[in-house]
């Protein structure tokens, strides 16, 4: 909301109105009209829906301009948060099943895990589709999969248990609704 004090400053310019002017027209404390121009408080609520229709200025062109980087940052954030998860995922599965201390408990907790995790993830996301879901979640599996068919072959991931623990986990990701209508599961918020 940084704008908006330049915004307000413009538009009491390019009408020819004094702070005061303004002030008395909007309703509000003249010295609420100098910090909003100076950048010192930024008005809400009402305050700033009065200053606006005092001036003619639809909100929506601020609230978009705001909305957009918001958006922005929101992605980023999202972006990272996944990246960081699919990592957590990957290194859950892997401690589980390629350890060079796992032993079959440990697979089969890997087992477990790989079926678990992701549904839990579906029983979080029930309204986003398959594909979606496993794309967000799920390219860290994907990638994991291709490294390990090519760093340590098919077969030693096969024994690992680790290619198998993927793909359960890639599975339950894409098939989790069906899944869930299986289990006639309801979400209690």
């Amino acid at each position: 909301m940084k704008n908006i004090g330049k915004l307000v400053l413009e538009e009491r310019q390019k009408q020819h109105l004094t702070q005061e002017e303004l002030a008395e027209k909007a309703k509000v404390n003249l010295r609420t009209i100098q910090r909003i121009e100076n950048n010192e408080n930024e008005p809400r609520g009402k305050t700033l829906q009065l200053v606006f229709e005092a001036l003619s200025i639809e909100e929506n062109k601020i609230i978009e301009s705001e909305s957009l980087l918001e958006k922005r940052i929101k992605k980023i954030l999202n972006g990272l948060f996944l990246i960081l998860f699919n990592l957590f995922l990957i290194s859950i599965i892997g401690y589980f099943t390629l350890d060079s201390h796992a032993t079959e408990n440990s697979r089969i907790a890997g087992f477990l895990i790989s079926f678990l995790l992701p549904f839990l993830i579906v029983l979080k996301t029930p309204k986003t589709s398959g594909t979606m879901r496993t794309l967000k979640f799920g390219f860290g599996y994907l990638w994991y999969a291709i490294f390990v068919i090519y760093g340590i072959g098919v077969p030693a991931s096969f024994v690992s248990c680790l290619l198998p623990c993927l793909v359960i986990s890639l599975a339950v990701l894409y098939f989790g609704n069906e899944i869930m209508k299986g289990f006639k599961i309801k979400v209690i918020a």
